[in-house]
């Protein structure tokens, strides 16, 4: 995408209802693997980064023929360490999507970074190739924190990456990991506070987890470490969501605050079960084709990815089809994250079936869900106590 197209005006999200047509690009190369880190990421000595922004190219081209002429609601890189890329790489991928379809101005495209000093130099020349919203993995404000959690850059780094980002991206987010061993209420809200003087419009606040195969799972299993217990993380998730309302920050997705209308519309995208195309090692994708929904895969490792792209030109590992019973779950599992919930209409249409009228009503006098009429439109919306519970929920729900 010019240079030209990076103006200041960021295409806000679009209201309830209105999916979009995403583009995610994997970059799965790291510095270092974080303990625990479960996403497609590796760490090499060297990468030809002109073999890779001809690959990517390529792998977009392919899903073109496949998506036809569409307009393109976001773009977003991630990874992996998609700061590691050069700005020359950034900008080659970004005039490919230009090339390929409709990118209205000002659409949002989101750059995941780390907030070292060496990636933040890389910071303008990115709003240059047409970046114009950051999204830092920051994770905490603590010295020792991040040393637990495997990162190599201080707070100090962080701070100073996060000025930056805001005097050269229109948009900026930053995440942020709690929940962490021995981490009280107060140690929290003093952090959160701290990054909330720094934030600019949109937070991403996970709690930590253990993930299989991780090296946190290992030293878990191990009696390393111990996390909140179930009543501990409940508390924080509250104390979270609570402190962020009052700088205006609204929960509109379980992990995710934003000042409303900066609502990050690429994540909306998966979130509102639109279409995306996925490039990439290990990328994943969802796409319309013929009136069938088709899930793709990419293939995993980064040598075997670049090999079949230059090959045969498709690093496809897996295509499927995706059934109307299938879709009806993926929607229900993506959408009750969001605050503004799913279409029962929709449900409807995609599966052919209605929900069980029993069923929602026991969730419902449970207090874990409710139904909200937006115009026309009847949604169903876990409530704040349902989203602390999710994956129970749509256990139920989904039975």
């Amino acid at each position: 995408m010019p240079a030209s197209r990076a103006d200041n005006k960021v295409v806000e999200a679009g209201s309830a209802g209105e999916p979009g047509f995403g583009i995610y690009v994997h970059w799965p190369f790291c510095q270092s693997k974080c303990p625990y880190c479960d996403f497609n990421s590796h760490v090499v000595a060297h990468v030809d980064q002109s073999r890779w922004a001809r690959a990517l190219a390529g792998e977009l081209a392919r899903y073109r023929a496949l998506t036809g002429p569409r307009e393109v609601t976001s773009i977003f890189f991630g990874g992996g360490t998609p700061s590691l890329m050069t700005p020359d790489t950034v900008g080659a991928v970004m005039e490919a999507i230009a090339r390929l379809w409709h990118v209205p101005d000002g659409v949002e495209a989101t750059l995941e970074a780390n907030p070292t000093s060496v990636e933040a130099e890389h910071f303008l020349g990115y709003r240059a190739a047409g970046i114009n919203r950051l999204s830092l993995g920051v994770q905490s404000l603590d010295d020792e924190q991040l040393k637990f959690l495997g990162r190599l850059h201080s707070a100090r780094e962080a701070m100073a990456a996060i000025a930056l980002a805001r005097e050269t991206f229109p948009r900026l987010s930053f995440d942020l990991i709690y929940a962490r061993p021995c981490q009280t209420p107060e140690s929290w809200a003093a952090e959160l506070r701290e990054a909330l003087s720094h934030a600019a419009d949109h937070l991403s606040l996970y709690q930590l987890t253990i993930e299989e195969g991780t090296a946190f799972e290992r030293l878990y299993e191990k009696g390393a470490f111990r996390l909140p217990d179930e009543d501990s993380a409940a508390a924080l998730y509250a104390l979270t969501a609570d402190i962020c309302a009052e700088k205006g920050l609204k929960a509109y997705e379980v992990s995710n605050y934003a000042i409303p209308g900066a609502e990050c519309a690429h994540n909306l995208v998966y979130w509102r079960y639109g279409d995306y195309v996925g490039v990439g090692p290990g990328a994943h994708g969802r796409l319309t084709v013929g009136g069938n929904r088709i899930a793709t895969t990419a293939r995993r490792m980064p040598g075997d990815w670049l090999e079949a792209v230059e090959a045969t030109g498709d690093g496809t590992q897996t295509a499927e089809e995706v059934s109307p019973a299938e879709q009806g779950d993926e929607m229900m599992l993506m959408g009750l994250r969001l605050e503004e919930g799913v279409s029962l209409a929709r449900y409807e249409a995609l599966t052919g079936r209605a929900l069980p009228e029993e069923r929602l009503a026991r969730l419902g006098e449970q207090g874990l869900i409710a139904r909200a009429q937006r115009g026309n439109d009847t949604r169903l919306i876990a409530t704040s106590q349902g989203r602390m519970v999710l994956n129970a929920l749509l256990g139920e729900l989904l039975a």
